[in-house]
């Protein structure tokens, strides 16, 4: 039987810390921290900035630069992004960047006055929602912001794990909903299944007015065109199961055009639009249409449409994740030693887990060594990994030899960590 323990000074962890140092020596300054695109994921889309020229003031009949237009946007806007979200045009809401805006605004209705079917505001009734884990910091910063008690369930393979989703909705009113990313998770990339997402949808729940909210913010975030994960509707699939209001899906094209200058939307059922159509309406005159108008303009008029901007995304990207999956394979092997991950289909992050609860010290050892990575315990509330084996990478703004480099220091990390930890049990 192997002993793959490695006490104090043997060969295994003198190696580690050498080529560890060897990295260090080097003055590294890489960053791998945040799902960030590349300036040439941006160059992409440059012509959205000059698309409409003075003297398009105009559609949809609507004057662009007065007040009036429709509280849930441009028709064609709406018609454009119920295609991404496969659902009809007045089953969606257009609104300003971000996608996680949105979700902000609508638990925060929810919080005061009920969604469609509730018996009361949500704020009075202890609220939690259900989140996977790993899963995005930002979902768990909004929600522990707003006062949410969040309730914690596994990311499978194919999806969030339905059946402990199921046993904390089933038991407890005040279980109000579960937030998660349906298609190419954050981190791991995993997509839900028809079947889960048909249980979830149908989902037998305490409380009357159990929500689903799916931030499917890499629907189309593809990374190849032959291998691809299906998407789910969950607004077709709640309505056929006989809980037409049950679920949000929301989306953005903040990694599809700009991150600071794109467009958000969601998508509900009619009632459920006319329903977040009237709380924004009490706080706002209505969303930018120039931003709506030109990328509705841009998007029909680029080749092949949204389809094609995302295969040249795709393009640029794929690489990054082929180099990150590249280097831990031959710096760590396959047997799962020091560390596993995913290799996801599309999406914008990869999932690694250490063999030891070591990711805290790996991620320390890389900043010493110039690479920032997103800090151990961020895929999960309040950053804390009770494992304290995940490490969220992000590949996709630095260019392909960066992100090879760094995921070569990363690999000399997590190896000196692992044997570390081995030789401190020896």
């Amino acid at each position: 039987m192997t002993n793959l323990t490695s006490p104090p000074g043997s060969p295994a962890l003198d190696a580690a810390r050498q080529a560890y140092e060897a990295f260090r020596a080097r003055n590294l300054n890489l960053n791998m921290q945040r799902g960030q695109p590349a300036d040439a994921d941006f160059d992409l889309s440059n012509g959205l900035i000059t698309v409409l020229d003075e003297t398009e003031f105009k559609m949809d009949g609507t004057d662009l630069r007065n007040y009036p237009g429709g509280i849930a946007g441009l028709p064609s806007a709406r018609a454009l992004f119920a295609q991404v979200l496969d659902v009809k045009a007045e089953n969606v809401l257009v609104w300003n960047n971000s996608s996680l805006e949105l979700q902000g605004l609508v638990l925060t209705f929810a919080l005061l006055h009920g969604v469609r079917g509730s018996t009361a505001p949500w704020v009075g009734q202890q609220p939690k929602i259900i989140v996977t884990t790993p899963g995005y910091d930002r979902h768990f910063l909004l929600l522990q912001t707003l006062g949410f008690s969040l309730l914690t369930v596994d990311m499978q393979p194919d999806g969030p794990d339905v059946d402990a989703i199921e046993r904390l909705a089933g038991a407890d009113p005040s279980v109000k909903g579960v937030l998660f990313v349906p298609t190419y998770s954050n981190p791991g990339g995993e997509s839900i299944s028809a079947e889960k997402a048909r249980r979830l949808a149908g989902l037998q729940a305490a409380a009357p007015d159990f929500t689903i909210f799916a931030d499917d913010a890499y629907r189309i975030h593809h990374l190849s065109d032959t291998e691809r994960d299906e998407a789910v509707n969950f607004v077709a699939l709640s309505r056929d199961a006989g809980y037409p209001d049950r679920a949000f899906v929301f989306a953005s094209t903040s990694k599809v055009t700009f991150a600071g200058a794109g467009l958000g939307f969601v998508a509900s059922s009619e009632d459920h639009i006319a329903w977040i159509s009237k709380y924004l309406n009490a706080q706002s005159i209505g969303p930018n249409k120039f931003e709506q108008a030109r990328h509705v303009k841009f998007l029909q008029a680029y080749p092949d449409g949204l389809e094609g901007l995302m295969r040249n995304h795709a393009q640029l990207i794929a690489p990054k994740f082929q180099a990150v999956d590249e280097v831990l394979r031959a710096e760590l092997g396959e047997s799962g030693e020091y560390a596993t991950w995913t290799s996801p289909k599309g999406g914008y992050f990869i999932s690694l887990d250490t063999a030891e609860p070591v990711a805290a010290r790996v991620v320390e050892l890389a900043a010493r060594a110039g690479v920032s990575l997103t800090p151990a315990g961020a895929t999960y509330p309040a950053g804390q990994d009770p494992q304290n084996r995940n490490i969220r990478l992000a590949p996709t703004r630095p260019p392909v030899d960066e992100v090879r480099a760094a995921m070569q220091v990363v690999a000399a990390c997590i190896r000196l960590a692992t044997e570390e930890a081995r030789g401190a049990r020896a």
